[in-house]
């Protein structure tokens, strides 16, 4: 099956697409600011580059998109139809690299908190940040 944009328009559809400063991302960040809560972002010494980071709580916490790390059994999560292998290893390779951060960050004592995309949508979001907030109290 052949892609439904050219060449250039894809480029630019990818390329607009962000690694940090997530709309789910900021939305977890706002909240922890609005409740006294304060953080390091992408900290390059700490495996993962875990998006948020409470030093104090000794806490780190992954914002995923449930498409680029592969959420199982989620509706976000759904395997393109065009260059699928390609697709595959690189959301498996993500996968694991998630795996390999969360296993050096316990064995140094860190707690993760991994929150997927899907559970900040407008149905789930309230929920989710109240669970979140409830691991601090």
């Amino acid at each position: 099956m052949a892609d439904v944009h050219d060449k250039k328009t894809r480029s630019y559809n990818m390329s607009r697409i962000r690694g940090k400063d997530t709309k789910p991302e900021m939305l977890v960040r706002r909240l922890l600011h609005a409740h006294g809560f304060r953080y390091s972002l992408h900290n390059k010494k700490l495996p993962g580059k875990p998006d948020i980071v409470l030093s104090k709580y000794k806490t780190v916490i992954f914002v995923h998109g449930c498409f680029w790390h592969g959420h199982k059994n989620c509706k976000y999560y759904v395997v393109p139809k065009t260059r699928t292998r390609w697709w595959q290893k690189k959301i498996n390779s993500n996968k694991i690299n998630d795996q390999q951060a969360v296993k050096a960050l316990r064995k140094d004592g860190w707690k993760i908190i991994t929150i997927w995309e899907c559970r900040l949508k407008p149905a789930k979001a309230d929920a989710t940040l109240n669970s979140l907030l409830k691991k601090f109290s």
